[in-house]
């Protein structure tokens, strides 16, 4: 039996650009142990850093590349800075992929 599919939306070459972008910025294990790190909880740089096992110096330059892809942001509370996850889109793009990847 055939499985209907969804119907493809055209894609644009900036859409296209944009969602290679996306894909290049998550294809680090580091950034998506931090991903999944933050789909957990928000967290400092040092509690990342010790979660992921990485230099806080190398959290912080991943952050940066997923602050500028929209993928987490960051929170002031005084002196310290806490990060998340952007929205609800990440946390279910970071499950779609861990469902496919455990699926096969």
């Amino acid at each position: 039996m055939a499985r209907d599919k969804p119907s493809s939306p055209a894609v644009n070459r900036d859409e296209a650009a944009h969602m290679a972008e996306l894909f290049r910025t998550l294809g680090d294990p580091s950034r998506v142990r931090i991903i999944a790190a933050l789909a957990e909880r928000e967290c400092s740089v040092g509690a990342l850093a010790k979660w992921v096992g990485i230099s806080e110096s190398a959290v912080s330059h991943h952050l940066r590349g997923l602050r500028q892809m929209r993928l987490v942001r960051a929170r002031k509370a005084g002196r310290q800075v806490f990060y998340s996850l952007d929205d609800d889109h990440v946390l279910e793009l970071f499950l779609k992929g861990l469902d496919h990847v455990r699926h096969g």
